[in-house]
């Protein structure tokens, strides 16, 4: 790497900060941010929808002010590792700049655009799958035991970032044994490598074990709410959408390893490739569940077109260079939302983005921005009208009013805008929250934030001395759209009960 360092830092300084330049400012935390974000108040070894590793980067978020730079620098750094890694692959291999110059333009047009800016458990997840192929490629070159022992080691921090690291693993054990490099299950430092990576994960797992496995819960509900609706021809098409103008760099390493005599030793690879592919059809696994595989295969994809075009004439690689540029370009407003909200809605009408299905959400209907943009919306609005809701109370009201929101995403709204607008913590039995919430609690005052919009019509209603309908999220773009901010004064002894035994109930599916 020393020939290519000057070149390679200029690649990964420009993948850093790019990203900052294109994200339009009026776009806030994204809900799944929020949620993973309130994480960081409160430490664990576990949550009940991913393992502990993000909640420290949030904890450190916290400590640095909670600003948007840092929310989005962890991700960011991230997604520049498993870059430079990528480009390791390919200096191991042979390949050289232009090799380089492919994966980087891999990495900044596409999927990669968005899943390294977003804190979510995406991010280190892709980069562990990254450097677990990394270390049995240079194990598979060297044959040093050393490399299965980063290997243990970054299986047990990357089971600590996302479970589902756990299926690369056995994708990749099982290329291992369809291959001639199945004589690393004789070699005895391959199980001491795996038991250092169970040690580092036991942890998590104890705490897994002690809170009767709440992950199993988890992707039960999300099997129920979202996976039984993914149908096997939108995950492979999608798998080409995602990272479509770099899609032929890909489709390039899969062939090198999977079918070209010259790369017949890293035939594990292709084999993996293909079972954490099929795994995840059989699962109903969402189209960005398999984006770990893909930094691995654009290393070895651009070396290979390198190869191929080195005594070949210049419009090969000119011919490769501008499809990608050009394409790019044109995905960059699906990519990230690089425009505000309005001026996005009629670039997506006029460029027909509803035809790919970018705009569908998880509804099955198709919407005038990406869920993903839609859900950084209306946070700020919902929490300055929660503090004008909560304003109205004396001291005395103040002190026993207690903020509970229907999800996570308000929940985590009221507790990343709350601080500074004078608001105490806001509460859910949503996602994590339901973990926070206090064990015995009184309730006299309600502030509540809720998407339901027939809250107000609910026979709970009667158990309060008064009722205000307040306000409403009125963002035209925002998911929370319509959400409303309601305060409830005098709760009686009957509404308390029921909120009791509403919280047993919903802790009651974890046990």
């Amino acid at each position: 790497m020393k020939k290519n360092r000057s070149f390679v830092f200029f690649l990964c300084a420009i993948r850093l900060v790019i990203p900052y330049l294109l994200q339009s400012p009026v776009y806030e935390p994204h809900r799944d941010e929020l949620l993973y974000l309130a994480q960081g108040h409160h430490m664990a070894f576990g949550y009940l929808e991913i393992p502990p590793v993000l909640s420290i980067f949030a904890w450190l978020t916290r400590i640095l002010g909670n600003g948007m730079f840092w929310i989005k620098l962890w991700p960011s750094l991230m997604g520049v590792v498993t870059m430079f890694f990528t480009f390791r692959i390919i200096e191991r291999l042979g390949g050289g700049r232009f090799a380089m110059f492919l994966t980087f333009l891999a990495f900044l047009f596409g999927a990669y655009l968005r899943v390294f800016f977003l804190f979510q458990p995406n991010a280190p997840e892709i980069l562990f799958w990254t450097l677990i192929s990394y270390s049995v490629l240079r194990y598979i070159q060297t044959e040093k035991n050393s490399y299965l022992y980063y290997m243990g080691i970054c299986i047990g921090l990357g089971l600590l970032s996302k479970y589902s690291v756990g299926l690369f693993v056995v994708s990749l054990f099982l290329g291992l044994a369809l291959t001639r490099e199945r004589k690393v299950f004789g070699n005895r430092h391959f199980y001491f490598a795996c038991i250092l990576g169970g040690l580092i994960f036991l942890p998590t797992a104890i705490w897994e074990y002690l809170h009767h496995f709440p992950i199993m819960v988890h992707m039960r509900q999300l099997d129920q709410r979202q996976l039984q609706y993914v149908s096997h021809s939108s995950f492979l098409k999608d798998q080409l959408i995602m990272n479509l103008p770099a899609a032929f760099v890909w489709i390039a390493g899969l062939y090198y390893t999977g079918f070209s005599f010259k790369g017949r030793k890293y035939r594990p690879f292709a084999w993996a490739y293909f079972w954490v592919i099929a795994l995840l059809l059989i699962l109903h696994g969402k189209n960005y569940y398999s984006l770990g595989i893909y930094p691995l295969l654009f290393g070895f994809g651009s070396y290979h077109l390198e190869s191929f075009s080195q005594n070949r004439t210049r419009a090969w690689r000119l011919g490769m260079v501008t499809f990608t540029l050009v394409l790019g370009l044109l995905f960059l407003p699906i990519m990230l939302p690089i425009a505000k909200p309005a001026r996005l809605d009629r670039i997506y009408q006029q460029i027909g983005a509803a035809k790919t299905g970018t705009l569908r959400w998880e509804d099955l209907r198709n919407h005038p921005l990406p869920q993903d943009f839609a859900d950084m919306l209306g946070w700020r609005e919902m929490a300055q009208k929660a503090t004008k809701a909560y304003d109205q109370l004396d001291s005395t009201q103040k002190a026993h009013t207690f903020i509970f929101c229907d999800n996570y995403g308000e929940a985590g709204a009221i507790q990343y805008y709350g601080h500074r607008l004078g608001l105490p913590e806001g509460h859910s039995d949503n996602g994590s929250f339901l973990l926070w919430l206090p064990k015995k609690q009184y309730i006299t005052n309600l502030l509540l934030i809720t998407d339901d919009q027939k809250e107000m019509t609910h026979p709970f209603i009667k158990d309060f001395k008064s009722v205000a309908y307040l306000d409403s999220i009125t963002n035209p773009y925002a998911r929370e759209r319509g959400s409303l901010v309601i305060l409830l004064m005098g709760a009686d002894s009957a509404f308390n009960k029921m909120m009791q035994q509403k919280f047993r109930k919903d802790k009651d599916v974890y046990k």
